[in-house]
Parts: C-alpha cells; sequence; structure tokens
C-alpha cells in the first residue's frame, strides 16, 4: 500500500506538468505557423479531442500561453488567440526597437564566429525559403535568424525581454510575409544586419537593426490599419 501510496505521489509529481507543457507548447507552434489564426476561438473540448488529453491539462496550457500573451479569455466567449491592437503594435515595436538595436551592436563589438555562422545559417535558410514562396520555412527560419541574434549578445535580460515581445509579433509577422514586396525588403533588411555584424561595425549593426525593425512597424502598423478599416465597412450579420 505503501508503494502504491509512493507511486501514485512520484506520477502526479512528474507527469501532470509535463502534459501541460507539452500541450502549451504544441498550442504555441499552432499559433506562430497561423494554424491557429489571431481571434480565433480555443474551445477546450475541442482541442481535448484533437490533442487526445484532458480538459484541466488544455485548461493549464491555457493558461500559460495566456500569461505569455498569446491567449486572450474573452467574457462570455472564452479563450481566443490573441490579436494586436495598433496601439500595442506601436509599444511593441518601439521597445523591440531598442533592445534589438543594442543586441546587434553587442553581437558586432563580441564578433563572435559561432554567432555569425548561426546568423548566415538562417539568412540562407531564409533566402532558399523566400525562393519557394515557402512560408512556414520563412518563419522558422526569421525566427531562427531572430534567436541567434538575441542570444548573441550574450544578455539574459535583454533576451529575456526580447523573446515574448517576438512571440506577439509572429502574429503580425505570418501576414506581412506573405506580401511580396515585404519579404524581399525584409530580406535586404537583414542581409545587412548579418554584414555589419559579419564586419564587427557596432554602430552599423545598430543602426540596421533599428531600420529594420522601423520598416516592420510601419508594413504590420499599415495591415493592422487596413485590417480594421476592412472590418469596419463590412456589413452587420
Amino acid at each position: 500500500m505503501d508503494r502504491r501510496a509512493e507511486l501514485k505521489s512520484t506520477l502526479r509529481i512528474e507527469d501532470v506538468p509535463t502534459v501541460r507543457k507539452m500541450v502549451a507548447q504544441k498550442l504555441r507552434e499552432a499559433i506562430m505557423s497561423g494554424t491557429l489564426k489571431p481571434g480565433q476561438r480555443l474551445v477546450e473540448r475541442e482541442l481535448c479531442e484533437m490533442m487526445g488529453v484532458s480538459r484541466p491539462s488544455i485548461r493549464e496550457a491555457l493558461r500559460l500561453l495566456e500569461a505569455d500573451g498569446l491567449v486572450n479569455t474573452v467574457p462570455h466567449r472564452g479563450p481566443m488567440v490573441s490579436t494586436i491592437s495598433l496601439e500595442e503594435a506601436r509599444q511593441l515595436y518601439a521597445a523591440r526597437a531598442v533592445l534589438e538595436g543594442f543586441a546587434g551592436r553587442e553581437c558586432a563589438r563580441l564578433h563572435d564566429p559561432e554567432v555569425v555562422r548561426r546568423i548566415g545559417d538562417a539568412l540562407t535558410r531564409l533566402k532558399a525559403a523566400a525562393a519557394k514562396q515557402d512560408l512556414a520555412g520563412c518563419l522558422e527560419a526569421k525566427t531562427d535568424f531572430y534567436g541567434a541574434l538575441i542570444g548573441g549578445c550574450r544578455n539574459a535580460f535583454v533576451e529575456r525581454m526580447l523573446k515574448p515581445l517576438h512571440d506577439r509579433i509572429t502574429l503580425l509577422r505570418i501576414t506581412s510575409m506573405s506580401q511580396p514586396k515585404r519579404i524581399n525588403k525584409s530580406l535586404r533588411e537583414v542581409t545587412a544586419i548579418w554584414r555589419a555584424i559579419q564586419s564587427g561595425d557596432e554602430e552599423l549593426a545598430e543602426r540596421c537593426c533599428v531600420d529594420h525593425v522601423k520598416a516592420a512597424a510601419v508594413a504590420a502598423l499599415d495591415m493592422i490599419e487596413r485590417t480594421s478599416a476592412k472590418e469596419m465597412t463590412l456589413p452587420a450579420p
């Protein structure tokens, strides 16, 4: 009996958090890839059936994602994939420009060959995905590019602050990167960032990072404004 109680306690401590984290990660990936779209309702019963897990596991995973800003619980409607307002987007990109500019400058200053290689590898994959119009591949390569850039600055506090910003911005990036003009311009911008870091030019790396974020902000804010205007002109149901 004591052995059974011990085993039961062990399973409860280790297995439940593991399932919760796995569910949260799967849902995060679905949101980041655009499988679950901004504004889409997340019905617990449907998620239970699709993922083959219990409702408590779904609820705990949704709470984790809500803490990260990827899920929002709306009164009388329940949890939904978060959307980003115009003002929120302005604030996100303003903060990102400051932090990412610093990250670029530090990467250039430290000039770690491994970081330069990782950024270059991600850029190569991004160009290949863009040439094939592979949106999922572009998103994955872009995420790796920023991951190498942010990690390469070797500042844990900057990394902690930038990660949630990038998680939220990915909700916008899915749409903006599907526009041919934006992806081509973005490729030129991130190529300039890599070259500045590769050459160890701190000021240029910072400027290229800030310019890239500002250009991305213009595209994102324009997209939000056009989407809002379109929704306002739709006839009432």
